[in-house]
């Protein structure tokens, strides 16, 4: 699929690292570094801007190793980009850990998939039919 882009960012655009890749990491566009402490939550521009065809959506999503090793994740995860927006792609990062962490320009900061969705129409009834799992809720399938 071929998608429209923008890049007013100092960095190339992104690449998927494998063949099977199903994100692209997007990189940090500042122009100074930025300090995220403790807990502290920033919005970190990418100088991206994308067109994507109705019907599909870009997810914004963690990086695993930032998570992992530095408590960094996107607070809104997954973060959607709807089809229809047109502004720059910004990422929502905050430090879970209990230590300062700079992002630096052009830090891959996390990654993006983009999905087909289908909007639903909704049906007013005043019951549903049944299932195996019924009312069964959180925690209900057991730990193993």
């Amino acid at each position: 699929m071929k998608v429209k882009v923008i890049n007013k960012s100092k960095h190339q655009l992104p690449e998927y690292a494998t063949i099977a890749s199903a994100g692209l990491d997007l990189r940090a566009n500042i122009s100074e570094p930025i300090t995220l402490n403790p807990l502290e939550r920033r919005l970190v521009p990418t100088g991206l801007f994308i067109e994507l065809p109705q019907g599909y959506e870009a997810q914004i999503r963690p990086r695993s190793g930032l998570a992992l090793k530095k408590g960094i994740t996107v607070l809104n995860s997954p973060g959607t980009i709807d089809a229809d927006y047109r502004g720059e792609i910004g990422v929502i990062l905050i430090n879970l850990s209990n230590e300062p962490f700079v992002i630096e320009d052009g830090e891959r900061i996390c990654q993006m998939v983009v999905a087909q969705y289908t909007q639903i129409e909704w049906q007013l009834t005043t019951e549903l039919s049944d299932s195996e799992r019924g009312e069964g809720g959180f925690g209900h399938s057991g730990t193993r």
